[in-house]
């Protein structure tokens, strides 16, 4: 019997008594395990040999891992700096906990996002405290991470923990098939009764052709089945496309883009929106402060003293503003922005593009900054749709009624509504959308019509509708995720993301 050369090697390294893998083929035939394979198939194919499959899994660490491993895991970290601070009788301030654990950069978001998770204490308001019946000696992640570094089996870990590890980052998780070969009795008959190698060749070539030798030459057979190596191209993330979608919705009902500096004057952020300087949002609990630079070169005096004026004897006959302290030096004050309304504050005062004459529609979809607690649906950091209609006679009617064609555009058709109080706006409510998988109603957005404390120090003498909606919880709603963390930052599901099939 002749058999390509590949073929005739296994055949004589297989054995009838022992299935042997691929990898053990190849390195006994000193062939490449890919040659094997095909060789292996097309024996099978004609009864010589049989070939069985089962999956296998291996687990590896994580460079993060293996330093986790030096120097504990960070909620571990966090947590003793907390016990050392004193958070097991009364909550701590949480800068000072986070710098005595020695955290730094993303270490201090896992940390957080993996402290109350794991039972260590609780984080609210700005402040840490520790439950003092913890045991980090016991924590199970931790002891995953050793028993792996120390070469045991994955069988005899908890399922779950290791799952938990693959979402962090911490272990890398790869499937193969393994195959194994095994003689049949045709195959032994054939290795007994004599096998020849025949020349095969694996590409037919000018030469061949113009000499006529493909006649007298056995061509090898390809295997159209084999596993191919499996590649990730690089695409534009989901997030990121959906925004563009967004973008694209609003230019097509009649919006024009705004753009505008991350990092700005609080008089910008707040208080051009009527947000008093004693109000609780505006303390570091809630928004981030920069220190270099600390203020702003330059505000408007004109549209500053209009402002002042608005904050603290109020705006018309009736306004009473709020009779609290205000001064231009907390005015002046950098932060990064907790919402895009500063943008929507730039363009209506006519500071961005000149001054405006309605109707005008003006959007934004850019990044915002919050001291939020992490969550399913809190990041620290996150992209808000920001969108304002400036009128003759707008009503709360036409603002739910741009809800609707505009959320319509992405198969959401359940918008509810809920009245709300907001400094800046009134009335107000709040946009709340089913969650598709658990059912549940969740908070989408925030709207209402501008004031008339707003909009009067700005120079507009018409109706202003204006509204910040949550890409996240769009997103959400569109794809069914129930935690915001597995698509962005630094626990993002990267699986999650390669396989989720986009909508259009």
């Amino acid at each position: 019997m002749k058999l390509p050369e590949s073929q005739v090697a296994v055949l004589q390294a297989a054995s009838a008594n022992e299935a042997q893998t691929i990898d053990q083929l190849a390195a006994e035939t000193d062939l490449k395990p890919e040659t094997i394979t095909g060789a292996a198939f097309e024996l099978e194919s004609a009864g010589l040999v049989e070939v069985a499959e089962s999956a296998d899994e291996t687990v590896t660490l994580t460079d993060e891992a293996r330093e986790y491993l030096a120097d504990g895991l960070p909620e571990v970290r966090l947590y003793e700096a907390a016990l050392d601070a004193g958070a097991d009788d009364e909550p701590a301030e949480m800068g000072r906990v986070i710098g005595q654990s020695g955290l730094e950069g993303p270490q201090v978001d896992i940390a957080l996002s993996n402290y109350a998770r794991k039972g260590y204490g609780a984080i609210e308001g700005g402040e840490i405290t520790a439950d003092p019946d913890a045991d980090p000696a016991s924590d199970a992640e931790a002891d995953a991470l050793a028993a792996l570094d120390a070469g045991e089996s994955t069988d005899a870990l908890d399922e779950a923990v290791l799952e938990q590890l693959e979402r962090r980052g911490l272990v890398e998780v790869a499937e193969s098939t393994v195959r194994s070969v095994t003689l049949t009795d045709e195959g032994v008959t054939a290795l007994m009764e004599g096998v020849e190698a025949a020349e095969t060749v694996g590409q037919l070539t000018p030469e061949l052709l113009t000499s006529g030798e493909w006649r007298d030459v056995e061509f090898a057979e390809y295997n159209v089945e084999a596993d191919a190596e499996r590649i990730d191209g690089g695409k534009t993330h989901i997030l990121r496309q959906t925004a563009n979608r967004v973008k694209d919705v609003l230019v097509g009902m009649g919006f024009e883009e705004m753009e505008g500096p991350h990092a700005d004057a609080e008089f910008w952020i707040n208080d051009a929106l009527f947000m008093p300087q004693d109000h609780p949002a505006r303390t570091h609990w809630d928004q981030f402060a920069l220190e270099n630079p600390r203020k702003i070169d330059e505000l408007p005096d004109d549209l500053v003293e209009r402002v002042k004026g608005a904050h603290r004897e109020g705006v018309g006959e009736d306004g009473e503003g709020y009779h609290s302290p205000w001064t231009e030096e907390v005015a002046a004050g950098i932060d990064l922005r907790g919402h895009t309304t500063s943008l929507s504050m730039r363009y209506l005062s006519g500071r961005e593009v000149g001054e405006l004459e309605p109707p005008q529609r003006f959007f934004s979809v850019e990044k915002v900054y919050r001291n939020d607690t992490l969550d399913p649906t809190h990041l620290l950091e996150f992209f808000q749709i920001e969108g304002w209609v400036m009128a003759e006679d707008l009503s709360v009617r036409d603002l739910m009624g741009t809800f609707e064609e505009f959320y319509a555009q992405f198969g959401i058709t359940d918008i509810e509504f809920k009245p709300h109080y907001n400094p800046y706006t009134e009335p107000s409510f709040e946009l709340f959308g089913t969650h598709p998988t658990t059912g549940e109603m969740v908070e989408i957005g925030n709207s209402g019509m501008f004031r008339e404390e707003v909009l009067d120090p700005l120079g507009v003498d018409c109706d202003v509708m204006a509204w910040g909606l949550a890409l996240e919880r769009l997103l959400m709603l569109m794809y069914g995720f129930e935690d915001i963390r597995d698509v962005h930052g630094t626990l993002a599901d990267l699986d999650l993301l390669r396989e989720t099939e986009v909508l259009h």
